[in-house]
């Protein structure tokens, strides 16, 4: 359940500020880090990955849709 909360607060933040896939990436494996790290696991490098992938997905989206 503590992926899927990260994976869904990643998401949220990338589709906030992402313009580009590059911009996703960085701002999900920033915010997965984040949460990654206070989450009870504290394994900043997981949620830095699943935040990375998520966030660059949908930046790609985003770039594809504008």
């Amino acid at each position: 359940m503590t992926k899927l909360k990260l994976i869904c607060a990643a998401a949220v933040l990338a589709l906030a500020s992402a313009c580009s896939t590059v911009a996703g990436a960085g701002v999900g494996a920033a915010a997965g880090a984040a949460i990654g790290n206070n989450t009870g696991d504290g394994d900043a490098k997981e949620g830095a990955k699943t935040g990375a992938i998520v966030g660059g997905a949908v930046g790609a989206i985003d770039d594809i849709t504008r």
